[in-house]
Parts: C-alpha cells; structure tokens; sequence
C-alpha cells in the first residue's frame, strides 16, 4: 500500500503472488535503507538523503523549512522492524515505532513515506508524505 492510495486485497493477492521471486532478493536492501532513516538520529542531513525527492520538496513546502531543519521536529519512533513487504518497485516497513514506505529509484531505495500510523480500512495518515 502507498500512502493515501488503497489497494484492494485481489490486487495486493496478484502481485504477492506475481512478485515473491523478486521481492524476496529486495527485502534486504529495502529493510537497510528503512533502519538507516531511522537511526540516523542526530544526522538529518543523512534522513534527507534517503528521501525520495517528491517527498522532500514536499516535507520542505510543508514545513517552510530546510528538510534538515524539519525532519529534527517529525515524530520517528523507529524500532525493531517487524515486517517488511516488496511490491515490484514500492516497499512498506513496518517497525515497532512507525510504519515507512519506500519506492526504488536510479539511486536505489529511498522513503516516500514516514510516520506513518494506520487508520484503520482508510489510507495511512503519514507526517512525511508526497504531495
């Protein structure tokens, strides 16, 4: 699931089913990028880096502030990850603290989505998201 689209359980069941040879040899990296955003901690400059760029021109409109300077003031609990699920070239991470979504890039994974809680049968509401 990307944030603020649902996915109907037949389509996610198609391409689970599809995609499980290739998502399989991705979860690593995809898990790697998601505990880096996490843990660089007192580092933005190193969040910043590993957003997507929609996602950080859209972080630095909405908070009127340089992504360094925004990303210290968003809630990321990070956390033991507990799931990680690879659809072709979208990803979703589930930590015990938060929930992230990746997409793949020409440089590599980056995040597309972070703070991210669960609403129920409603999309994601996420505090780091594209426009």
């Amino acid at each position: 699931m990307r944030p603020g689209h649902l996915i109907r359980g037949g389509t996610v069941l198609v391409l689970a089913v599809g995609l499980t040879g290739c998502s399989s040899t991705q979860e690593p990296e995809v898990q790697r990028v998601a505990t880096a955003f996490e843990d660089a901690g007192g580092a933005p400059d190193a969040r910043c880096a590993l957003l997507a760029p929609t996602t950080l021109a859209a972080l630095e409109e909405n908070r009127s502030a340089s992504c360094a300077e925004a990303i210290g003031q968003l809630p990321l609990a990070g956390g033991q990850v507990r799931s990680v699920e690879v659809w072709g070239g979208d990803a979703q991470v589930r930590l015990t603290g938060d929930t992230l979504f990746l997409t793949e890039t020409r440089a590599g994974w980056r995040v597309t989505a972070a703070a991210c809680r669960p609403q129920g049968e409603a999309p994601y509401d996420c505090e780091v998201e594209a426009a």
